[in-house]
């Protein structure tokens, strides 16, 4: 399945005279014509990483010639115009002020996941010194557990993933961070390995119909995991395995934070109160749309 990608779309001829702000206007200019969003950002971010410069280093010489590395900055820009995320392409994505690796078995973090850790950090407020516990299930790269145990200096975290590889980038991530000496990975299915109880538990589980997969902007249906995207027929597979084992996990007045798509939020609710949750409160996100949905013990 192509997923609408043209397999044919060749890049712009970089050569090696050509200077670093001529292939960057020529870069943005493709990716422009292919209707790629944010063409003018993605452009510099993958010249730069493809020089192995900054953005200072491309201001401050922008006249520098590419040399040898032309064909570096080739091989990027015919991987975007293919619609690769640029995330993948070099290697990070910058989420929450902070960098994360990305690869292949990990879902690529996105905006819309800030409003989970603005949606728990509102409700900690005040109390950011406490030794809150935190269980993220379904941990991917890590970048949710990482800025909550970055945003909380006292708080110790489980991150758990069914992937082996998922569950090391998630560790490298957390030593790069500089907080894992306050965090462990675990490698298990949703909660079957745990025990004991946690004051927040968080998820930004698989939530996207399996049929609906095939529909999505490639730089998901092809490069996100399937692992991570796929919630089964309805899209609350997930939810239905996860909700049921909160009342083992939590604290007594402990917080559960979900991420969730759109047209969910009523179901994700439903299956909450059914296990006994209640004072629900739906934060959006940045484009308005319901996202997370938090819950107390």
């Amino acid at each position: 399945m192509s997923f609408g990608i043209d397999q044919k779309t060749e890049a712009p001829a970089f050569e090696p005279a050509m200077g670093r702000e001529e292939a960057r206007r020529a870069l943005a200019r493709a990716l422009a014509a292919a209707a790629i969003p944010s063409a003018d950002l993605d452009a510099r971010v993958l010249l730069c990483a493809a020089l192995g410069i900054d953005h200072a280093g491309l201001v401050r010489d922008p006249d520098l010639p590419l040399g040898a590395k032309c064909g570096r900055v080739g091989a990027f820009a015919l991987r975007r115009l293919r619609r690769e995320p640029v995330s993948r392409i070099v290697g990070f994505k910058e989420f929450w002020g902070a960098r994360f690796e990305i690869g292949s078995p990990v879902l690529d973090p996105r905006p819309d996941t800030e409003t989970l850790i603005e949606a728990v950090l509102s409700h900690v407020a005040g109390e950011s010194g406490r030794n809150w516990r935190i269980l993220d299930l379904g941990v991917g790269s890590g970048a949710i557990l990482g800025i909550l145990l970055q945003c909380l200096p006292q708080a110790f975290g489980v991150g758990v993933d069914v992937s082996p590889k998922a569950c090391a980038i998630a560790q490298r991530n957390l030593d790069a961070l500089g907080v894992a000496s306050r965090g462990a990975i675990l490698c298990g299915d949703w909660t079957s390995a745990l025990r004991g109880r946690f004051d927040l538990i968080v998820s930004n589980p698989p939530y996207i119909a399996a049929g609906a997969i095939g529909g999505l902007e490639p730089e998901v249906a092809v490069h996100d995991p399937r692992l991570a995207l796929d919630g089964g027929d309805d899209g609350l597979d997930a939810y239905r395995a996860i909700i049921p084992a909160l009342a083992d996990l939590m604290e007594p007045g402990g917080l559960v934070a979900f991420e969730f798509g759109e047209g969910q939020g009523q179901a994700v609710e439903a299956l909450l109160r059914g296990a006994g949750l209640a004072a629900f409160e739906v934060s959006r996100d940045l484009a308005g749309r319901e996202r997370v949905i938090a819950a107390r013990a």
